[in-house]
């Protein structure tokens, strides 16, 4: 019922900085957005929260990137932005834009990823 494309990844040099963003396509116009957010996954390691944002705009990040990364979103255009400074090349991971939706329930939605490499 809800779509999620992401954009934005790519290479960079330690230092540097880079924004993703997600939208969300709905099947049907009565379905609500709730939290919206980033997950990452780096080779070997298990997906981890990177940051949520609620529809009230509450936000919760991991101690790693608190500081550095800034989650927003745009509710009329249903899309979520993580904007990256100071990247690491520990952050180096495939990024998962993740939503719960409510249509009748409430359900999880994941997004494709999108690579972020960060050089050393």
């Amino acid at each position: 019922q809800v779509q999620l494309v992401e954009s934005g990844g790519g290479l960079v040099q330690a230092g540097g900085s880079l924004r993703l963003s997600c939208s969300a396509s709905l099947r049907f116009s009565n379905i609500n957005i709730n939290a919206m957010g980033w997950y990452r996954q780096a080779p070997g390691k298990q997906r981890e929260l990177v940051a949520l944002i609620s529809s009230g705009g509450s936000t919760n990040y991991a101690d790693s990137v608190k500081g550095r990364f800034i989650i927003s979103r745009d509710n009329a255009k249903n899309t979520v932005y993580l904007q990256m400074n100071g990247l690491k090349p520990d952050d180096t991971a495939l990024y998962y834009c993740y939503t719960v939706a409510l249509w009748s329930t409430l359900k999880a939605y994941w997004g494709q990823g999108t690579q972020v490499t960060v050089s050393s």
